[in-house]
């Protein structure tokens, strides 16, 4: 026969070429297109009794993808694959899906994709080995899709000579050989399509809205998921308002973990399931990291209350306006976030949100709601914000506390947080007289350092809570439940012991002394879930990312040339930032002598000038202008004390301004970032070339140092990854505005490796395909570069150990905590993480003394018993929950119905 040419427009290339060659063939391969057309649209019951069927196709992949991890890999290909809009697909294509997805399980059909920077698969061949065992190979532009050889003007050469068929199998063995196997999240995405449907909610047990909201939504999209931690947090949300009636929970992940994800999932089922508005109550600079979240990872809207300006915002930063401060309890959307700074003082929002009720109430960063006093000031009356949550608890069905950090002071605090969620709830901590109430007298029992010493002692803790059993008690509360005859939602048995009958005294007898029984079941442990980062990597379930840190704190830096260190940690400055240095502290002790808010606006200046010099030159600008540059946590307080500003006061402002604007205020921080980025290598790499993320605390330090970054490599485009409205990316001098959303693709396909963000801006922010990051300012919340470090430690980094560089400047406050905290932060892991979350104001006034009170936290925390693992460990189903195999899926028009709904 020879060579044959075919033309599509001659003759159809599927029913003249195609169909006939296959029919009873033994054998099929092809190199093809990109794998999505490629893959769905084979030519239909042609290949289905095709013995063998292997296909080679493009994909987005990229080589560094392929050699980071298996998950990194499976996501690429699977946002990849979902670009396509699922709905329509269903319709039109489901058939197709189906007899897809039963071709790739049965192994006839064997599919590899090959990475893009490998080589792009452009020429298309095949060889099919015919019915009568002779082979035929043939070239051309066909796709291998339904349109391509049935409507499409293509051309195709066939050739069935020996040396042409040698010639296509010898290319197609040695692309096969590259590619890499289709991962199973494709075929199982594959069949979650074939079987799709849409449903109504109440088509849906409770048990199944997570998983039909879910498996849709952007994370799923973009090919990741909640961890199976992060689900089983959910799960145990459901089982607690199943058990209980209502939720009352504390999440003390360690850091890094996704508890807001956590969280958030969990508000959001509750509002599907009708049980009520949601109010999410957090720092003020982490309302908009929180509405960020929603909408870009679960696809839900939310509103933020502008503390200052009295109005709502909406997911797309468009102002709602109001009234005043008594449409805080009028959110535009089902789902409202509010800074607790308008709670900790005394605020018209802080009356009116406790007028409310409240369906789902979540308090983030919930340590701060505690007991007034510092380190060893023993437990005294309850601070505005522990004071508020005691009675807005009674106002709301379900309540998630979340905090990595729930002891800062002392293990009282941590009854505090379980107080809480007790109210209103006395299946948490009890009744009036509950020994649980105690926190010294339940802290021994808690820890499993003794047992109850008699059968009233056993019985008192065992009476009030009286809940439902769970799994860990072996049936006996149940037991209890039912032979008193406790009706559903009591939780307290008032029977004295004496009155219980012989067989409900020998059930209480039996617990006498058992310490390892009330370890394992107290109320601590049942509303307390902890998972720690260690034991998940130890399980596999987190990959183990090694961090060198620069400049290192343990040893000197003689390593960086033209770089200047003082001591091993901060560097040196110029005489126009000292001058700078000292009349800010000149201002804070002008302001101590009026005024009790000296503590948190010193915190406010020192942070801002320790950030950068144009930080600290914004800053005083603003101050003396009595405007705010950002949205702080104290927002209406700073506003009234820059409003009484003396003379004297406001001399020492104009004095950081004029000697920060001074042209020899040169940053050194700019020179030791330019450094590191372009002279500085690891692994025989410069940071650059690994790719960098740089982080600040305050956008104009990050606006500052991206545009210097762009003007020092013209050819590299720079990204700011700020809140709504301030993302953008420079090349050279010029800057244009941009999404979020387009900078997260960008770095993920590494057209971009030089990213700047703020705080505002990290939750979500996943960032393995960088090796490097710079801290251009610290935080005094350790917590806080634990997130941002986990930007790029996580998985799908290529880098066994990444970089991590630290920036201060020499003889500030910023210089002394980070090296008292980067003393005691090494290998300082316990029951609920490290050391406090948050540093507070008056404790940098006596640095000694925070080195005192650090130690002794560190040493106490050290004492306490892991109650959690057992219960929220690392032990846990992975394969439970598997959402994104979900097939009944609630269409987003019914969603956005739900949540669009006004308070």
């Amino acid at each position: 026969m020879g060579l044959q040419r075919f033309s599509s427009r001659r003759q159809r290339l599927d029913t003249t070429f195609l169909a006939p060659k296959l029919q009873g063939a033994k054998s099929y391969r092809r190199i093809a297109g990109y794998f999505r057309s490629s893959i769905l649209e084979l030519v239909g019951e042609e290949i289905g009794d095709i013995p063998v069927v292997c296909i080679v196709c493009n994909s987005e992949l990229d080589l560094r993808d392929i050699q980071a991890a298996k998950a990194a890999r499976e996501a690429a290909l699977k946002e990849k694959w979902n670009e396509t809009p699922i709905q329509a697909e269903a319709i039109f294509h489901q058939d197709r899906y189906q007899r897809l997805y039963e071709l790739l399980r049965s192994g006839r059909l064997k599919i590899k994709v090959v990475p893009k920077d490998k080589v792009f698969l452009h020429g298309k061949a095949g060889v099919i080995e015919l019915a009568d065992g002779t082979k035929t190979s043939f070239l051309g532009s066909v796709n291998e899709s339904r349109s391509a050889f049935a409507t499409n003007y293509e051309i195709l050469w066939e050739d069935n000579s020996a040396e042409a068929v040698a010639w296509v199998e010898e290319e197609f063995e040695a692309l096969w050989k590259d590619g890499h196997d289709l991962p199973d999240a494709i075929i199982e995405e594959v069949g979650r399509i074939a079987s799709r449907v849409e449903v109504r909610f109440p088509e849906l047990k409770d048990r199944e809205i997570p998983g039909a909201v879910m498996v849709e939504s952007p994370l799923y999209r973009q090919g990741e998921q909640l961890q199976p931690w992060q689900r089983a947090f959910v799960s145990t949300f459901l089982d607690h308002r199943e058990r209980y009636g209502k939720a009352r929970l504390l999440i003390a992940d360690e850091v890094g973990l996704g508890k807001t994800l956590s969280m958030a999932t969990s508000a959001l089922v509750s509002a599907l399931l009708n049980d009520g508005k949601v109010l999410i109550l957090c720092p003020s600079t982490l309302t908009l990291q929180w509405q960020v979240e929603l909408k870009d990872r679960l696809g839900i809207p939310s509103a933020v209350w502008v503390s200052n300006k009295k109005h709502w915002l909406d997911p797309d930063g468009h102002v709602i306006p109001t009234r005043g401060p008594e449409d805080v309890i009028r959110c535009p959307y089902q789902i409202a976030i509010v800074s607790t700074g308008l709670i900790i003082q005394p605020t018209r929002e802080r009356e009116v949100l406790l007028t409310a009720k409240y369906g789902t109430l979540v308090l983030d960063e919930a340590h701060k709601a505690r007991r007034k006093g510092g380190f060893g000031d023993g437990a005294k009356s309850p601070n505005n914000l522990l004071e508020f949550m005691l009675k807005v608890a009674l106002r709301c069905r379900h309540l998630i506390l979340g905090t990595a950090t729930p002891i800062q002071t002392d293990v009282a605090e941590l009854w505090d947080l379980l107080s809480i969620l007790n109210e209103g709830a006395d299946f948490v901590l009890g009744g009036y007289a509950s020994p649980w109430k105690n926190a010294d007298q339940a802290l021994h029992l808690v820890t499993g350092k003794r047992g109850p010493s008699d059968a009233r002692e056993t019985w008192e803790l065992l009476r009030s809570p009286l809940v439902c059993s769970d799994g860990f008690d072996n049936g006996r509360f149940d037991m209890l439940r039912n032979a008193l005859s406790l009706a559903r939602g009591e939780f307290f048995s008032s029977l004295p012991y004496g009155d219980l009958s012989p067989i409900e005294q020998y059930r209480v007898d039996e617990l006498i002394g058992d310490c390892d029984f009330f370890r394992r079941n107290n109320p601590i442990a049942r509303h307390t879930v902890l998972r720690r980062r260690r034991d998940l990597e130890d399980k596999g379930l987190l990959e183990r990312v090694a961090v060198d840190i620069h400049p290192n704190p343990n040893g000197q830096n003689h390593a960086y040339a033209g770089i200047a260190f003082i001591d091993g940690l901060g560097l040196l400055t110029n005489a126009p930032f000292q001058n700078a240095y000292e009349a800010a502290e000149r201002f804070t002790e002008l302001l101590q002598k009026r005024t009790k808010a000296a503590g948190f606006m010193k915190t406010l200046l020192l942070q801002r000038i320790c950030s950068s010099f144009a930080s600290g030159r914004s800053t005083a600008q603003a101050m003396l202008d009595k405007r705010l540059l950002e949205e702080e946590e104290n927002a209406h307080l700073v506003l009234e004390e820059l409003s009484k500003l003396t003379p004297a006061e406001a001399e020492q402002l104009a004095a950081i301004t004029f000697e920060l604007s001074r042209p020899e205020a040169t940053d050194p921080k700019l020179d030791a970032v330019l450094t590191f980025l372009s002279e500085v290598k690891s692994a025989g790499k410069t940071w650059r070339e690994h790719g960098c993320i740089v982080f600040s605390q305050y956008y104009d330090t990050a606006d500052w140092v991206a545009s210097k970054i762009a003007q020092r490599f013209p050819e590299e485009v720079v990204a700011v990854y700020a809140g709504v409205g301030k993302s953008k990316l420079y090349r050279a001098e010029r800057a244009v505005a941009v999404e979020r959303e387009a900078i997260k693709q960008s770095v993920k396909k590494r057209d971009i490796r030089l990213v700047v963000a703020t705080d505002a801006a990290c939750e979500g922010l996943n960032l393995q395909t960088l090796g490097t990051l710079i801290n251009v300012d610290l935080p005094w919340n350790p917590s806080r570069l634990e997130q941002r470090l986990g930007r790029i430690k996580r998985f799908g980094q290529a880098r066994k150990s990444v970089d991590m560089l630290n920036l201060v400047y020499h003889e500030t406050m910023d210089e002394k905590v980070y090296q008292k905290l980067s003393e005691r932060m090494r290998d300082k892991f316990d029951i609920f993480g490290g050391m406090p979350d948050v540093i507070d104001d008056d404790w940098i006034d006596d640095i000694e003394k925070f080195e005192r009170q650090a130690d002794k936290y560190i040493e106490m925390r050290k004492q306490q018993k892991d109650v959690f693992a057992e219960r929220y460990g690392s032990d846990f189903d992975v394969n439970r929950e598997r959402w994104e195999l979900c097939t009944k899926v609630l269409s987003r028009s019914d969603i956005d119905h739900v949540l669009e709904r006004p308070w």
